[in-house]
């Protein structure tokens, strides 16, 4: 039996803040890649000037904003399950995938990883949430499956790094947990402050990436420094501090699955970034593997689209006395 959900937002909205999100995670990656090309800034440092400048931004805009009363208390151990999980969860994300963005290019592991999520997270949905895959889900996920073999053994030449990929999944399984996570606290439309869960969850990953930022290089050596400390404020304002703050406000409202497909806006836009901006070359392997995940992910929406559309004729249907 499904639960119904009670959104802390209208849907429209939520789905706007999910576009906005979206894009604007996009092009995080692309910046990341500038930022390895001109200084010696390693993946772990570049995430922990992200969370540490997220925090500060989002702890600012906290400071100047009313106080809003919450619509109701949250339990404890509630409010710290959700704080930790999205604080490790977007630790895991966003340092993997800066990592698997250094080793393999922004295309192939923007793509990995947000193919790779929505099959994580139809998964997970459907074993923790109760949510009905079906065989349009399994279809998609064999699909994305597919693409992923296809990317990674008909990649030419170090076009394609398996140790990328790797971490692209490891950043997939992060981006999953978070959403699975959002999405379970929501579902009683008691998912918390978006703004605050995004404060403290960049507090808890500049905590937990120093140690390892410090022992990677903290500091950046470049002769490009401007360049380079505008693309890190870039960073942190844009695809975090605003970007995080507007998914976890709308991902608590949207189902899961349908999160997955509006997401599919950051590959194809890095994909696009990558080709046009920083002269990244696709093969014909890379082409077919992208679009089969891409097809999966859309296959994932349509599954859920027709679920969704039986169970609002069951539940309109009279009931017999």
């Amino acid at each position: 039996m499904s639960v119904p959900v009670v959104p802390a937002l209208p849907v429209g909205r939520s789905l706007l803040y999910l576009v906005i999100a979206g894009v604007a995670w996009g092009t995080a990656g692309a910046a990341a890649s500038l930022i390895f090309r001109v200084s010696d800034l390693g993946p772990l440092a570049l995430s922990f000037w992200r969370c540490a400048g997220g925090l500060v931004l989002l702890a600012g805009a906290l400071a100047v904003r009313p106080r809003r009363a919450p619509r109701q208390p949250e339990p404890r151990r509630r409010r710290l399950l959700r704080i930790l999980g999205t604080g490790v969860g977007l630790t895991v994300f966003q340092s993997a995938y800066f990592a698997a963005v250094e080793v393999t290019g922004l295309a192939v592991g923007t793509v990995v990883t947000l193919g790779a999520g929505p099959v994580l997270i139809a998964v997970g949905a459907r074993l923790m949430l109760g949510e009905h895959l079906g065989r349009g889900g399994l279809a998609a996920v064999t699909g994305a499956l597919t693409g992923l073999a296809v990317l990674v053994l008909g990649g030419e030449g170090g076009d394609v790094v398996p140790a990328g990929v790797l971490l692209a999944l490891l950043s997939a399984a992060g981006y999953a947990a978070i959403t699975l996570l959002t999405r379970w606290l929501g579902r009683d439309g008691g998912g918390g402050d978006a703004t605050v869960t995004s404060a403290w969850a960049f507090g808890i990953g500049a905590v937990g990436l120093l140690p390892m930022a410090v022992a990677e290089g903290l500091v950046p050596h470049t002769a490009e420094t401007g360049q380079v400390l505008w693309l890190l404020v870039y960073v942190a304002a844009v695809p975090t501090a605003l970007a995080y703050a507007l998914y976890f406000a709308g991902a608590a409202a949207v189902r899961s699955a349908t999160v997955s497909v509006i997401m599919l806006l950051e590959p194809v836009s890095a994909a696009l970034i990558a080709v046009t901006v920083l002269r990244e070359r696709l093969t014909a392997a890379t082409v077919v593997g992208t679009l089969l995940l891409l097809a999966a992910v859309a296959g994932l929406a349509l599954a859920e689209a027709r679920g969704a559309a039986v169970t609002r004729r069951r539940e309109a249907e009279p009931v017999a006395v």
